[in-house]
């Protein structure tokens, strides 16, 4: 459970590196969006065959940085919404 939230954490920080632009994402945020794209990354790999859904690999880690960059792009389409209909 820990090296699930620590690799939630390097992945999520990884995708906000990746992403150009300033992201108003606290810690918190950050480690959701990471845990997420791990999750749909593992998922991924899990279905092309390559390991385990929770079983760390290269692809489900290039797979899981992806979703979490797209997801933090989701992210910040949501939280501008929200800042412009206030």
């Amino acid at each position: 459970m820990i090296g699930f939230i620590i690799a939630g954490l390097v992945i999520g920080a990884l995708a906000r590196l990746i992403k150009p632009g300033k992201q108003n994402l606290g810690l918190i945020a950050t480690l959701l969006l990471g845990l997420v794209g791990s999750v749909i990354g593992g998922l991924i790999a899990s279905l092309l065959g390559t390991g385990d859904i929770f079983e760390l690999n290269v692809l489900g880690f290039i797979v899981s940085v992806i979703a979490a960059v797209l997801l933090i792009g989701v992210a910040e389409t949501v939280a501008g919404r929200r800042r412009v209909t206030r």
